[in-house]
């Protein structure tokens, strides 16, 4: 009986890696090359859509902290002046594809936390073609990478999104629960990190607690003598055929 009563509560939690196994979904794990005896992280954020969270930009150019930001063609379109801070910071933000409009780049018809995939390939290509081109046409370089909405796959649209040009973007450590940690949470989350660790956290999300923690795990980390590196700084190790 005890056993059952828990059994809403594992359905509440989600427990998304099991459900992506059985769905045959991948979520591929990205790491750097360690630092050693100066330990060393990549900060990676999400700008999925909604605004721009001040207070963890402006940890990172207060700080001189580089980054590596993730950009959907449809977060950009509503944030056009934090669009040119990161790109009058070039040596700080490395800006890369997160896709045109935040649709799951997995080509069957799928749903992952309640968000519909794109379900086909033809819909997969657009969703990470849109996301480069609205970088390109808008100022930026052309993305090396690319991480799609809830950064879930098929080997299949890996296989694809590889094709069309672009290395896939895991992560080791969820920095911040898609900005639904608590701010405690959040801080004690990104300063536990590790040497070669690469962190995912939001910085669309100026409403939630979690960004006032994402920024001070960043500070404890820094306090404890890491250093940062963008992705296309140092090399990686990805899962899943993402990389190499």
């Amino acid at each position: 009986m005890k056993a059952l009563l828990f059994l809403p509560l594992l359905a509440a939690l989600g427990f998304a890696t099991q459900a992506s196994a059985r769905d045959g979904l991948l979520e591929p794990k990205l790491h750097i090359a360690a630092g050693g005896k100066t330990p060393r992280v990549a900060l990676t954020f999400d700008a999925c859509m909604g605004l721009a969270d001040q207070r963890i930009l402006s940890v990172l150019i207060d700080n001189h902290i580089p980054a590596t930001i993730f950009i959907t063609a449809r977060w950009l379109k509503r944030n056009a002046e934090t669009f040119a801070i990161f790109r009058a910071h070039p040596d700080l933000f490395e800006l890369e594809n997160h896709g045109a409009m935040h649709v799951p780049a997995i080509d069957r018809p799928v749903p992952v936390y309640g968000i519909a995939s794109a379900g086909s390939a033809d819909a997969v290509e657009a969703e990470v073609s849109g996301g480069a081109n609205a970088l390109v046409v808008n100022g930026a370089p052309r993305p090396h990478w690319f991480r799609g909405a809830t950064a879930k796959y098929t080997a299949s649209s890996i296989a694809q999104i590889r094709a069309l040009g672009f290395d896939v973007a895991g992560y080791s450590l969820n920095g911040d629960d898609g900005s639904l940690l608590g701010a405690r949470a959040a801080t004690r989350r990104i300063a536990g990190a590790h040497d070669g660790d690469v962190i995912i956290s939001h910085i669309n999300q100026p409403t939630h607690a979690a960004g006032e923690g994402v920024a001070a795990g960043i500070l404890a980390l820094k306090a404890k003598g890491f250093t940062f590196v963008r992705l296309d700084a140092v090399s990686e190790n990805g899962s899943n055929a993402t990389v190499n």
